[in-house]
């Protein structure tokens, strides 16, 4: 057996290392922090406005034993990616793991009532973003001879929904990015790969959505909405060494919709 192979209970053990997490004040991005957090990583809680509930996500971190800060910035500038990394690494140290969640899905229009206002920010806010925040790491993480980036995309990139075409648009150009910089990083040591999460709850959704929650479990194979942790634990997956051959890959987190028999 290679010595240079982890032993399988070192596998998903992040011990030692720094993880941003961005969007991470809510959602999907607190599931990660938080489950990062519990493999051992130190983490960094981005967030953009709500400081109180990025605060009780370090809070509950600390409470199981976890190290996490909270930092605020708006990543769809230079200047205010630097200033984020920067206060990152001289609060817990150089990045390792770089989870790019930070992003919107909202309004829902018709394609000819979207405005080129939203079809901007749309991107500016799943793409863009994601471009200076990996940017920044991959410089950090070269110097250190390697890392593991994971982005944030979404089940929509390859099955559409219906008034959404910019979200849309938007998240298959994510899993293009994600595989342009697994092919150019590759050599310096960094992974880089995607999650696409289908339907996942939050609170009120059930309400919200009836309509739309209905047509979904009707259809998921595996019988129920998706929750933050399935999309943390995947997220984990190929962050650790147990994906230490694995880049440039989209992992569906769908509970089999794309799948799904059609009639």
């Amino acid at each position: 057996m290679p010595t240079d192979v982890p032993h399988p209970q070192d596998l998903l053990d992040l011990t030692g290392r720094v993880a941003i997490v961005t969007g991470a004040s809510q959602g999907i991005g607190a599931g990660i922090a938080t489950r990062f957090a519990t493999a051992g990583a130190r983490v960094v809680v981005h967030y953009r406005r709500d400081r109180q509930a990025a605060k009780h996500v370090v809070a509950r971190i600390k409470a199981a034993g976890g190290t996490a800060v909270a930092i605020t910035a708006k990543l769809d500038t230079e200047g205010g990616v630097a200033g984020f990394f920067a206060e990152a690494d001289d609060r817990l140290g150089p990045v390792d793991i770089l989870i790019n969640n930070a992003g919107q899905n909202f309004p829902l229009h018709p394609l000819a009532d979207i405005s080129l206002d939203e079809w901007q920010v749309m991107f500016r806010d799943n793409l863009e973003s994601m471009f200076l925040a990996t940017r920044a790491a991959a410089a950090v993480m070269r110097e250190r001879g390697g890392g593991a980036i994971v982005n944030i995309g979404s089940i929509s990139a390859s099955n559409p929904a219906s008034d959404h075409s910019h979200y849309n648009s938007a998240k298959a150009a994510v899993v293009a990015f994600t595989r342009s910089c697994a092919q150019e990083l590759g050599p310096a040591g960094i992974r880089v790969n995607a999650v696409s999460p289908g339907l996942i709850r939050k609170p009120g959704i059930e309400k919200a959505w009836p309509d739309g929650v209905e047509r979904w479990l009707a259809r998921v194979p595996l019988g129920r909405l998706g929750e933050a942790e399935d999309v943390a634990d995947a997220c984990l997956f190929l962050a650790s060494p147990a994906a230490r051959w694995i880049t440039g890959q989209n992992l569906v987190v769908d509970g089999g919709v794309l799948v799904a028999r059609p009639y």
